[in-house]
């Protein structure tokens, strides 16, 4: 999967058919290395015109994110369960 942060107010956004959405579940899953580095590639360009920044694959496994940091960055903030996207589960 490929995401980024929103220059605007720091929200994790993640790729989808060439444009960014908020959540994890609505992201495309890349299966093959090609098709991921070429949404990376499409990605920058939203850096350039300062959308986003640090767009970066990562992986997943059955839909969910294998690494912890991407697990919290999911959920949204950790410091507090009623804010953020844990909050509306």
């Amino acid at each position: 999967m490929l995401t980024a942060n929103r220059l605007i107010d720091g929200t994790v956004l993640y790729w989808r058919g060439g444009g960014w959405v908020e959540t994890l579940g609505e992201a495309d899953v890349f299966a093959e290395p090609q098709t991921a580095d070429a949404a990376l590639a499409a990605a920058k360009d939203f850096v350039t015109r300062n959308v986003v920044v640090n767009p970066y694959l990562f992986e997943v496994k059955d839909g969910r994110p294998v690494a912890e940091r991407e697990i919290i960055r999911a959920a949204g903030p950790s410091v507090r369960r009623d804010l953020g996207k844990q909050a509306d589960v």
